[in-house]
C-alpha cells in the first residue's frame, strides 16, 4: 500500500469507545507531533453520528469523507455504563450488552466500507466471546465466527488486549489479529507499590490457561513460580462471585511467607479469583497482589472484591484502562490502573505507516530496562 501521508489517517470512536478512544488519540498526536518535530497535528478523529432508535436498531452516519483513507474504528464491547447516542440529548442513556457493541460496530465498518475507506483496522481492547473459543460439547465457535463476520466486511486487522485463546487468529484467511500484552505496563505500576527485586516475590499462575503469562513474569524477574490446579463441577451453575463450581485447589510451589503476585487476562464477576485468594490465604501467602489485562467487574464484583479486601484477602488489584470504568472503582484503595492508551497509539502509528509491530509484541527488552532501573 505504500506509506500514508498523516491526512490519510482517520480513526472512528464508536460510543462505547469513546473515553479510551480520547486518551489514545491524545497519545498519537503526542508521538507524532515528536517524531516530525512539530505541534502542527491532524486532528485524526472522524466526524460521526451515532443514532439508536426506540426498537433498538442503530444508524452510523460519517459526516466527512473517509475515501482512500486508513481508518482505526475503537469500541469497548465490555462498557457496561451509560451511553447517550447523537439523537438523545436528555434522558440517563442506554446501558448496552456486548451483541449491542458489536452491532453499532458493525453498522460503523459498514458505513467505512461504503464511503470507500482503502484499509480498515477494527481496535477491540476486549475480544468478545473470546472465552468460546473451543468445542466441549454441541456448542458454537463464536469466537471464530465472530471474527469471521468481520473479515467477510472486508476489515484487514484486529488488534485486540491480551486475547484469551491465541487459537483464535488461527480461525482467518486474510484478516491480521495483533495481540497486545499489557506485561510492561502492569510492571510499571507493580514497582510503584512493591520492590521488584523483593526477595520474597513469587509468581502465581491462577490456573493452568495462565501458566504462560506468569511464566514470562517470573522468567523476567527472575523469580519463583507456582501454579494452581482447580477442580471444578460443570454440573453447576454459577450467577456471581458468591458462586462457584470450583470443589478444591491444588498448589504446586509454595506461597508460605511470600508476596503473591497472580496475573491473569480478564476478571469477570470474580468467583474464580476471590476462591484463589481464599486458597493462598490458607496456604500462608503474606500479601496478594492481582493483575488483570481486562478488569470487567460485571454484577456486584466491586462490591465483593470491597469486602475480600476488609477481610485481608489480598493488598491490592492493578487493572487497566482497556475497560471502561467511573470513579466509583477508581476511587477504591485496594485498585490502581495502568494506563495503555500509549501502547495502543504506537501500534496505530506503525501500522499507519507499515512498521513493524515487533517491538510492541515482545517487549522482553524494555522490561530488562525497567528492572534495571530498579536496582
Amino acid at each position: 500500500m505504500g506509506r500514508f501521508r498523516l491526512r490519510d489517517i482517520g480513526i472512528i470512536a464508536c460510543p462505547g469507545g469513546a473515553f479510551f478512544t480520547k486518551e489514545i488519540v491524545s497519545q498519537l498526536h503526542s508521538i507524532v507531533a515528536k517524531k516530525l518535530g512539530t505541534t502542527k497535528v491532524p486532528e485524526f478523529l472522524i466526524k460521526t453520528i451515532f443514532t439508536r432508535f426506540t426498537n433498538g436498531e442503530f444508524k452510523t452516519t460519517l459526516q466527512e469523507g473517509v475515501r482512500g483513507k486508513d481508518i482505526y474504528i475503537i469500541q469497548d464491547t465490555a462498557n457496561h455504563y451509560p451511553i447517550k447516542f447523537s439523537n438523545e440529548e436528555d434522558g440517563p442513556g442506554h446501558i448496552l450488552s456486548v451483541n449491542d457493541h458489536i452491532f453499532c460496530l458493525l453498522t460503523t465498518v459498514d458505513a467505512v466500507l461504503q464511503a470507500g475507506a482503502e484499509r480498515v483496522t477494527v481496535v477491540l481492547p476486549s475480544y468478545p466471546y473470546a472465552r468460546q473459543h473451543k468445542k466441549t460439547g454441541r456448542e458454537g465457535l463464536t469466537a471464530a465466527r465472530f471474527g469471521q463476520i468481520l473479515e467477510n466486511m472486508g476489515v484487514a486487522r484486529i488488534i485486540t488486549l491480551d486475547i484469551h485463546s491465541r487459537e483464535i487468529e488461527n480461525c482467518f484467511n486474510r484478516l491480521r489479529l495483533e495481540n497486545l500484552h499489557a506485561s510492561y505496563q502492569i510492571l510499571l505500576t507493580l514497582a510503584k507499590i512493591i520492590d521488584l527485586n523483593e526477595e520474597k516475590l513469587v509468581f502465581v499462575s491462577p490456573d493452568t490457561g495462565s501458566v504462560e503469562r506468569n511464566k514470562f513474569y517470573a522468567l523476567a524477574l527472575k523469580k519463583p513460580l507456582a501454579v494452581m490446579y482447580k477442580e471444578r463441577d460443570y454440573s453447576r451453575v454459577t450467577r456471581d462471585a458468591t458462586q462457584t463450581n470450583i470443589t478444591g485447589v491444588n498448589l504446586l510451589g509454595s506461597v508460605e511467607g511470600k508476596i503473591v503476585f497472580m496475573g491473569d487476562d480478564l476478571l469477570g464477576s470474580g468467583g474464580t479469583l476471590i476462591t484463589a485468594l481464599k486458597a493462598l490465604k490458607e496456604k500462608g501467602a503474606e500479601k496478594i497482589i492481582c493483575a488483570v489485562s481486562l478488569p470487567l467487574f460485571t454484577g456486584n464484583a466491586i462490591e465483593i472484591f470491597d469486602r475480600a479486601y476488609q477481610e485481608g484477602l489480598f493488598y491490592r488489584i492493578i487493572g487497566t484502562n482497556a475497560v471502561y470504568h467511573s470513579e466509583r472503582l477508581y476511587s477504591k484503595e485496594w485498585y490502581l490502573s495502568a494506563n495503555l492508551s500509549r501502547l495502543f497509539a504506537k501500534a496505530i502509528y506503525r501500522l499507519c505507516f507499515n512498521l513493524s509491530l515487533s517491538p510492541l509484541l515482545d517487549n522482553r527488552e524494555i522490561i530488562a530496562k525497567l528492572i534495571s532501573k530498579n536496582n
